[in-house]
């Protein structure tokens, strides 16, 4: 019979080596799967609460006052944990905490066996959103009144230990069998827990939700049943009967509003398809532009009986259309359908692959034991092996690439493995489906490669459209880093890893006498070492370049545009002689590979012979990738290419990323794209400046004649929701005054908070110029008032950082980047928001700079051609980050007055909607904003 005491601290720091004490603890007991005991204490730390601490969990100086020192309940607590589990939430702080703490009053050690909840629930939840406390609680549906107390912590961590060891009784002998395999590796002790599980169970594996495959249970994948299309009424009383009070969807749907932009761009659309015509539709912020294009989109598959595309850039988009959009049409809409999500193989997990990684006799270190055991018990849930689905640790996104379908290299349709592959059967559901769902790197990847990666189609939309035209410049050109070439070589072999070629080796003897495994080690050193001298000598030319040369991005590294016609004649030499070096040791590894696949290929046909020359193809493949890459990147001249450095700052004296992108890519998207379908719809809240469309067609490639423009403004009353703040006595950063402007950013930026009591998003221009501000707002804004937040100085994604804001009730996010768009902060969560800088380009940005230079020469101004659309559009992007729904309401401030006193301001202000504008001194606009608010 199991006993687990699941204990829980509150301290007044991080470090009981540095003084820092318990003040509160919280213990429950649970023994046969019931909670049979609870304990808790205040304990007197003989030192004052930080004021923190007392913020976070509520615990003043007056709470432990008269409360029991640590050694007068010492006894208490050591008799509750005798033989028991240790269970906390993070195990390594609780339990050396109170080891240390017991140390100190009785000199004897903890000694007991551990589980760490934290660690269990990615094994055994390897789909929850997130792994905190509070997070686990809501996904199991537990109630957590009381966070950040030590009984309540303790209570929920107890609840949810009691629902994961349900959840481990009801896995597959099969899985449970190598969970065992690789408990050792991990923190938590569940050697015998397991054990008694699978004694229980012995072979009882439940064939009608798993499929046995080499030893590992995999969940059954569903049946792809098409849908016969039948007739159905035609689109103009389709759509009234869509869209009408009572209609299809006010039947499915609370609180439905009939959106007369929905009814316009659904029309647009549907005129298009039939005209087989390509459109440009700006749909702005709470159109509802998903349900807008879906609805006629579904409508012409099924009337036609021909599939229809839709393209998205971000995931979290894809994701919306998958599991929100498309399941509620299923139900409003009059006709079934059938639809599919389809990713690039790099997201999909390949079952031979990971069998080969789980059965390889190679010593994991915990990241990957902890991987490999998360993706055991996902193959249990999953029917789409998407990496998505699952919340791997970001040192497992390393694991990933080795057992993913990009891995694989070339599939036969006639093997097993091919049946079972994830990414095979998500192009079957995608070529029986009447609408695919797929995001811009993939359509681009097809467009450039014309292999039908993507099922064919002739009419495809595409969301997010502002971004096609540099995902299309992304994906033409290359990317290529000493990193991925040091990765490779690490992962074939060489005396550093030399596990994969020496199982080759040794998997054939005879192989082994004909080839010298020495001279392979010889080739992978020698190929991390030119590699090495290569990239380190790159940094240091870029480094020596004068400094009016380098740029730095907007996270942070240092770019440098290269053109080799124009550069120093004897460093190219150099650089082109070690590239050849390098490719010359790649081609000897390519020829030793080659050798070897000849002779297994000859030797057998068996399964493992298979598996080892598919490897081996797969490694000479991506040899070759690199070869061309550094052909292409450091040799050749290349005309409509630019080509750019970056180096991280601080980062090793390797760590450089070469790239090259076309200047422009309107010929080839439309030679390759639009010429090539009858019907591309492009919609975006972000295409017009100044109501026009002529920025974005000639970005694409479209002709202005030929194309169907549309534009459908907000329902949102931008007049009575926002105000436009525009300060007129800040310094001008142009005459050199950056430190000056900063200041008064951030005394503008705290005024404002205080109105607005935080809930305050602030976007910037560049990532310096972000770091700045945070130090000095850092310096002078009390601590405890408002929770500072910054991307790049945070730890945490994006979405992590989003949530951690949304978390605090008076919080400052600082963005850049990709903050300008895509972060969704709806109601009362987000009050104001300050644009730092109107969103211009560095003039030197390498990109940029050649797209520039390319507009002077054809005789045009690049400025208006160029820079200023792509600011202004930029600008809406952030702009459009405040209001999300007809009841937001808020400041939006701009603290660059050139869009008040420049002449191309009034481009800025002609793209948004109609709003009261401010343009007077920084205290009238504070008190403005006040008493609006």
């Amino acid at each position: 019979m199991a006993k687990f005491v699941v204990v829980d601290l509150e301290t007044t720091g991080h470090s009981p080596k540095k003084g820092d004490k318990i003040i509160e603890i919280g213990m429950v007991t649970i023994v046969d799967g019931v909670i049979t005991d609870q304990y808790k204490s205040f304990v007197h730390p003989e030192q004052p609460i930080p004021s923190f601490i007392s913020q976070l969990t509520g615990i003043q100086d007056s709470d432990v006052q008269g409360a029991p020192l640590f050694d007068e309940i010492v006894e208490d607590v050591v008799s509750r944990l005798d033989g028991a589990y240790f269970v906390a939430h993070h195990v390594e702080f609780d339990l050396g905490f109170l080891d240390y703490a017991i140390r100190e009053v009785t000199g004897n050690k903890l000694s007991m066996p551990v589980i760490d909840t934290v660690e269990l629930a990615r094994i055994l939840m390897p789909q929850a959103p997130g792994y905190k406390l509070g997070q686990l609680a809501e996904f199991f549906n537990v109630s957590h009144k009381d966070p950040h107390r030590a009984l309540a912590d303790a209570y929920v961590t107890g609840e949810i230990l009691l629902k994961l060891l349900h959840k481990a009784k009801g896995l597959p002998y099969e899985t449970l069998s190598h969970l065992l395999q690789l408990e050792a590796k991990l923190k938590s002790d569940v050697s015998e827990l397991l054990q008694g599980i699978v004694n229980e169970k012995a072979f009882s594996l439940d064939h009608t939700e798993m499929d046995l495959f080499r030893g590992i249970a995999v969940r059954k994948q569903d049946e792809f049943d098409e849908v016969s299309h039948t007739s159905q009424e035609s689109f103009a009383p389709f759509l009234e009967n869509t869209f009408k009070q009572g209609g299809y969807l006010h039947k499915h749907m609370d609180k439905y509003e009939d959106r007369k932009g929905q009814r316009e761009m659904a029309t647009t659309i549907y005129d298009a398809f039939q005209s087989q015509t390509h459109a440009m539709i700006e749909a702005e912020t709470g159109t509802g532009k998903s349900l807008g294009y879906l609805i006629p989109a579904l409508y012409e598959a099924m009337e036609t009986g021909e599939r229809v595309v839709v393209s998205t850039h971000t995931t979290q988009l894809q994701s919306q259309l998958v599991e929100k959009e498309l399941p509620f049409l299923q139900k409003a809409l009059p006709f079934s359908f059938s639809s599919a999500l389809l990713k690039g193989k790099q997201h999909y997990l390949s079952l031979k692959k990971f069998e080969h990684e789980l059965f390889s006799p190679t010593s994991d270190n915990y990241d990957v034991a902890l991987t490999k055991a998360m993706i055991l018990v996902w193959l249990t849930e999953t029917t789409t092996g998407d990496r998505d689905e699952i919340q791997l640790p970001s040192s497992g996104q390393i694991f990933w690439r080795k057992v993913s379908a990009e891995a694989e290299g070339y599939a036969d349709p006639k093997s097993l493995w091919y049946r079972m592959s994830f990414y095979q059967q998500a192009k079957k559901r995608a070529q029986k489906a009447d609408i695919i769902i797929t995001n811009h790197s993939l359509l681009c990847t097809d467009i450039i490669r014309q292999n039908g990666l993507i099922a064919s189609y002739k009419k495809i939309i595409v969301d997010e459209a502002h971004h096609l035209e540099s995902s299309a410049a992304k994906h033409f050109g290359l990317r290529l880093d000493y990193v991925t070439i040091q990765y490779l070589v690490n992962e074939m072999g060489g005396n550093q890893n030399g596990d994969w070629m020496h199982n080759v080796l040794s998997a054939y003897p005879e192989l082994s006498m004909r080839l010298d495994i020495r001279k392979w080690d010889k080739y992978m050193q020698r190929i991390r070492e030119e590699a090495d001298e290569l990239f380190r000598f790159i940094f240091s030319y870029v480094v020596k370049k004068h400094n009016a040369e380098i740029t730095l991005n907007d996270v942070g590294r240092f770019q440098y545009r290269y053109q080799k016609d124009q550069e120093d004649v004897t460093t190219w030499n150099t650089i082109e002689e070690m590239t050849h070096r390098v490719s010359f040791y790649m081609r000897d590894a390519i020829q030793f590979l080659h050798q070897c696949k000849q002779y297994i290929t000859m030797a057998e046909t068996s399964n493992e012979a298979t598996r080892w020359t598919e490897d081996i193809t797969m490694y000479m493949e991506r040899l070759e990738t690199i070869i061309n890459g550094l052909q292409e990147l450091l040799i050749e001249d290349q005309e409509n290419l630019v080509k750019w450095i970056e180096l991280e700052a601080y980062g090793a004296k390797n760590a450089v990323f070469l790239y090259s992108e076309p200047i422009e890519v309107a010929s080839m998207l439309s030679e390759h794209f639009f010429d090539k379908n009858e019907s591309v719809i492009l919609t975006s809240a972000t295409l017009t400046m100044k109501d026009s469309f002529s920025f974005m067609l000639k970005r694409l490639g479209l002709p202005d004649e030929e194309t169907i423009q549309y534009k459908i403004p907000s329902p949102f009353l931008y007049d009575e929701q926002v105000q436009l703040l525009i300060p007129n006595d800040f310094p001008s950063v142009k005459y050199g005054e950056q430190e000056a402007f900063i200041h008064a950013t951030c005394e503008a930026i705290y005024s404002l908070a205080d109105v607005t009591e935080g809930r305050m998003l602030v976007l910037f221009t560049s990532y310096d110029m972000l770091k700045k501000t945070y130090y000095v707002m850092k310096d002078f804004m009390d601590q405890e008032e408002f929770m500072l937040i910054a991307q790049g100085i945070s730890s945490g994604s994006r979405t992590r950082l989003k949530k951690n804001f949304q978390a605090f009730d008076k919080a400052i996010l600082f963005g850049t980047s990709s903050f300008w768009e895509g972060v969704d902060i709806p109601g009362e969560d987000l009050t104001s928001l300050v644009i730092v800088r109107l969103p211009f380009q560095p003039p030197d940005h390498p990109v940029y700079e050649a797209k520039s230079q390319s507009i002077k020469e054809s005789g045009k101004n690049a400025f208006m051609e160029l820079s200023l659309p792509n600011a202004v559009l930029r600008f809406k992007q952030g702009f459009g980050r405040l209001i999300r729904s007809s009841s937001d309401r808020g400041i939006v401030f701009v603290c660059d007055d050139r869009i008040m006193k420049a002449k191309y301001g009034k481009y800025f202000l002609d793209s948004i909607p109609e709003l009261p504008v401010h343009f007077d001194s920084t205290t009238k606009l504070i008190k403005q904003a006040k008493d609006w608010l």
